[in-house]
């Protein structure tokens, strides 16, 4: 973070390249190939995971950055843009891609809902000194729990808990962390309501404020978001909208009928729109040409060569998206994604729609999802509980809550130690919740598994 860049060195890299063998390198990286996307422990090698699905987010995110540049270059929509800006851009949206969901707990978004209900639930109860933790907290202390978000601990993890040359975390370039931070705004700033995207969700702890304020002088954003974040934004809605389809066909959650079904609705509807690329006749002149080529299953190579073709079409209207907005977003006034008023904005809705619909509400995923929030409840009851007690003068912890922290990794457990230097005892007690979440987001599906049923001494 703020390398040098004035150091000679034979190494002709750009700081934006050494992100990227930074990033692939780091274990929290190799970790996202076991933690799920959508259908959790799954034994299928088709299926996606964390990883895969990062890889597919890097991709878009830089194709989009190719697509965008060249557009800015060629109708010279900013005299200062240069072939080398575009250059950067593409490097700095591939890391993006590789990271943004680098934070995630296990068990894929349910798992950041478990960990927030969690706390709104057990911060109350659990005492701190004799009083509730959940008083014991700052307002932003106790909010930053009850909106846990995968988004902030991604900055926190790649800016804190590398503790590995210095106390810099990856040493990622600034531009690369503002890129990631989707939401720049604290808990407390949360506003749902005001028609902004940014202000959706928290982007950043309390405990990360310094790192969150350094980031925006550097880049020079004032609070805005970074021009670059709507497009990792848009990569990653491309791909895991086109994603849940195709692994929802896979799963046998979605046929090619139904799939055809919804986009016909949505085909009449858009009818007087003179939209150039008619989804629904696509995914039918796909299953003749699969009845022609005699594919075994005409239905599978119809909707996988379907998905291919949505994907070239949502790029294009996301580049449409960014630079016909150009002016807005770069002055930090864009409020909207890169799909609002374009042709896509209606089949990205309907996509998010089928999947939630077909897939998030079945029993099936219902079933996974009580089970998995069984195992992160019961971690996060035994970690917090140990976490209150440590590194505390005045209450102790017992036998059981020592062995607890043992678990806990000794780089998490440093960091903590080096962060904590200094603070009161209330950001102390706010520093070992964090460490909590910090643990259990670095844990794999499979671990988190496998720990709850060897505590629970389950053989």
């Amino acid at each position: 973070m703020g390398r040098n860049k004035n150091i000679r060195s034979t190494d002709l890299r750009s700081e934006f390249e050494k992100d990227y063998h930074r990033i692939i390198g780091s274990a929290s990286f190799r970790r996202l190939q076991d933690k799920t996307q959508v259908f959790p422990l799954d034994k299928s090698d088709f299926i996606r995971t964390r990883l895969t699905h990062s890889l597919e987010v890097s991709s878009f995110a830089k194709s989009l950055g190719q697509n965008i540049g060249e557009n800015i270059l060629v109708y010279k929509k900013d005299a200062d843009f240069t072939q080398g800006m575009k250059e950067d851009i593409c490097s700095i949206l591939q890391c993006a891609g590789l990271i943004h969901d680098i934070g995630n707990p296990p068990f894929g978004h349910f798992g950041e809902t478990a960990i927030r209900e969690w706390f709104k639930r057990r911060l109350p109860e659990l005492l701190y000194h004799g009083i509730p933790v959940e008083q014991a907290l700052t307002p932003q202390m106790r909010e930053d729990f009850y909106h846990f978000e995968g988004n902030a601990q991604a900055l926190r993890l790649v800016t804190k808990l590398h503790f590995l040359v210095d106390e810099q975390g990856m040493n990622l370039t600034y531009a690369l962390l503002h890129t990631i931070v989707k939401y720049p705004v604290s808990s407390t700033q949360i506003n749902k309501e005001s028609g902004n995207i940014k202000d959706k969700k928290m982007g950043y702890y309390y405990a990360d404020t310094d790192i969150f304020e350094d980031i925006v002088k550097e880049t020079g954003t004032n609070g805005c978001r970074h021009p670059l974040t709507y497009i990792l934004e848009a990569a990653d809605d491309i791909a895991y909208k086109t994603a849940d389809i195709e692994d929802a066909f896979v799963k046998g959650f979605l046929t090619y009928y139904k799939l055809l079904e919804e986009l016909r609705a949505l085909q009449e509807e858009q009818e007087a729109e003179n939209v150039s690329f008619r989804p629904a006749d696509k995914l039918m002149e796909l299953y003749e040409r699969g009845k022609e080529k005699c594919a075994e299953n005409p239905e599978e190579y119809a909707v996988k060569n379907w998905i291919v073709r949505v994907q070239g079409f949502l790029i294009n209207c996301a580049t449409y998206g960014f630079t016909s907005n150009y002016a807005a977003i770069m002055a930090g006034e864009y409020k909207d994604d890169l799909f609002a008023g374009t042709f896509a904005d209606k089949l990205m809705e309907l996509l998010g729609s089928l999947a939630y619909r077909e897939v998030f509400t079945t029993d099936t995923i219902y079933r996974m999802e009580v089970a998995e929030a069984a195992m992160i409840d019961f971690l996060m009851d035994k970690f917090v509980t140990a976490a209150i007690k440590y590194d505390d003068e005045k209450e102790k912890p017992d036998s059981i809550d020592r062995r607890m922290i043992s678990f806990i990794s000794s780089n998490y457990k440093r960091a903590y130690h080096y962060h904590a230097k200094d603070k009161t005892e209330t950001e102390k007690l706010y520093l070992r919740l964090l460490l909590v979440t910090d643990y259990v987001c670095g844990m794999t599906d499979s671990y988190a598994k496998r720990l709850y049923q060897e505590l629970k001494a389950i053989v």
